[in-house]
């Protein structure tokens, strides 16, 4: 066998009902990036924590520096020099960054007593070595997503780690804090550390890739050299089929002025206008903390407003609690999935049914034959990958949670619905499949405000771009507008060339 830095050989992993991973055969070379990519579900996420411990093959080898090792926790994988980097970060907010670098293997004076004033210093020069700019003192909570993963990297280099595994590491952060990362991970390779890379990002891959290796059905379908690849190959191998268009052609005829938001200001935002007709798609582009989700969160209830005013169909209305803005046809599927569309331990039926509990009920009571009817026709409508409706949620990936939490929502049969980064951390496949449902839902007459981080994303599917910056509406950008420069031009607080 050549000696590569990882291989695997003949994984298999099930599941119930699911065959996750099949004869898995895979090979990384030391000091190189290597990408993982395939739709959600595929396995990556698996094969990934298989490597770090995580879960336990069915059968299979796995060898590191050509000796075959057995990886039974994420302990024995630190053991082996591998770490892993999630793709939800977990961390205690009121820990400072010196206490979170050395949490678990505090220098301690005697047994059991911490000895702070090496911990401080050590976190000092930690960080001085790595180049980065932090108060060790400076608690987590206050920090930014960019910084926590910065912090994760530093904590694995430091324990020894030199195979490093990220898992959709930029699904949450800025294009300014992408380079910043990806900086960082040409640092690592420049020392001889080992990144494998899990992404759906075609356009971000292709500046860090050495080697691609492609996943689809739990299966490997090959390993190549990046410079042999290009987005339509790579699209084309991971769905097994080519899709013609990323974004597919609406046609609608958008009516009258359906929704109109007069003056909004709160907590990040100020003097927020914008209206959107019934039946239209509307955008919202903006770097982050220009106040998009801000401005979402006080339409549907979730924060309070200040001032302004907020009119459907012609009538004033008021949207001061999630409920209220329910009953006024208004609901928004939340950037953050984890933390505010899901609860990840009931099943798939449960999860679709909450906030329709009196469409399965009989007199106050829950009809189960009922609610399993209801949700079935959304179970099939979008897809959902799954044994059946009983799965639970935290058992699906990230593209068919994604797809729940669209159904709940759905079955609400709303007017308005508000999508903040509906596509976010999903792969090209299920991202159509949602564009789809979305024209769906538009050419029924619904209206559609569509926040997302993603401009090539707002041109594809909107029929206008509102563009915020610093908590205010800098611009309107039509349909024949629409390019990314001058889209970011508003962003950046500029103004569109007349």
């Amino acid at each position: 066998m050549q000696k590569y830095k990882i291989s695997l050989r003949h994984i298999t992993k099930s599941f119930p009902g699911v065959k996750a991973l099949s004869d898995i055969n895979f090979d990384v070379r030391k000091g190189t990036v290597h990408v993982i990519m395939g739709e959600n579900g595929a396995g990556k996420s698996t094969m990934m924590k298989i490597i770090n411990g995580v879960y336990h093959p069915d059968s299979g080898e796995i060898f590191i520096d050509g000796e075959q090792v057995s990886i039974k926790s994420p302990m024995q994988a630190t053991e082996h020099g591998i770490a892993m980097i999630y793709q939800e970060l977990h961390f205690v907010p009121e820990f400072t960054i010196e206490q979170y670098l050395f949490m678990g293997k505090e220098p301690q004076k005697i047994k059991g007593i911490v000895d702070w004033k090496k911990l401080h210093g050590d976190a000092v020069r930690i960080l001085k070595e790595e180049g980065v700019d932090y108060d060790p003192r400076t608690k987590i909570k206050d920090i930014t997503v960019s910084d926590l993963q910065i912090l994760e990297i530093i904590k694995a280099t430091t324990s020894g780690a030199d195979i490093i595994i990220m898992d959709e590491p930029t699904s949450s952060i800025s294009n300014q804090e992408v380079d910043r990362l990806f900086t960082k991970i040409h640092e690592l390779k420049e020392k001889g550390i080992t990144i494998l890379y899990i992404s759906h990002k075609l356009d971000e891959i292709f500046r860090i890739a050495d080697d691609i290796t492609i996943i689809r059905d739990g299966a490997v379908i090959e390993t190549r050299p990046a410079r042999e690849y290009d987005n339509d190959t790579i699209i084309t191998k991971m769905v097994g089929r080519p899709l013609d268009n990323v974004y597919p052609e609406i046609h609608t005829s958008p009516g009258k002025e359906y929704f109109r938001v007069e003056g909004l200001s709160g907590d990040g935002f100020d003097n927020v206008s914008f209206h959107v007709k019934k039946g239209e798609i509307i955008g919202f582009a903006g770097l982050v903390g220009a106040g998009r989700t801000e401005v979402m969160r006080a339409v549907v209830g979730l924060d309070p407003i200040r001032e302004g005013k907020l009119f459907k169909d012609g009538k004033e209305i008021q949207n001061k609690t999630v409920q209220g803005a329910k009953s006024n046809g208004i609901v928004m599927v939340s950037e953050d999935r984890r933390r505010y569309g899901i609860i990840g331990v009931r099943s798939i039926r449960e999860n679709i049914i909450l906030p329709n509990l009196k469409r399965a009920s009989r007199a106050g009571i829950l009809d189960h034959k009922k609610e399993k009817q209801i949700t079935a026709d959304y179970f099939k409508k979008l897809n959902i990958k799954a044994p059946g409706d009983s799965t639970l949620l935290q058992n699906l990936s990230g593209g068919n949670q994604q797809k729940v939490v669209l159904a709940k929502w759905l079955l609400t049969e709303p007017d308005v619905l508000i999508l903040d980064e509906p596509t976010r951390g999903i792969d090209v496949g299920a991202k159509y499949e949602i564009y789809c449902l979305i024209r769906e839902m538009l050419e029924e007459g619904t209206t559609i405000i569509m926040v997302s981080s993603e401009l090539p994303e707002l041109i594809g599917m909107c029929d206008r771009i509102y563009v915020m910056a610093e908590g205010r509406v800098t611009g309107e950008v039509s349909k024949q507008e629409m390019t990314q420069e001058v889209i970011m031009k508003l962003a950046t607080g500029g103004q569109k060339d007349e």
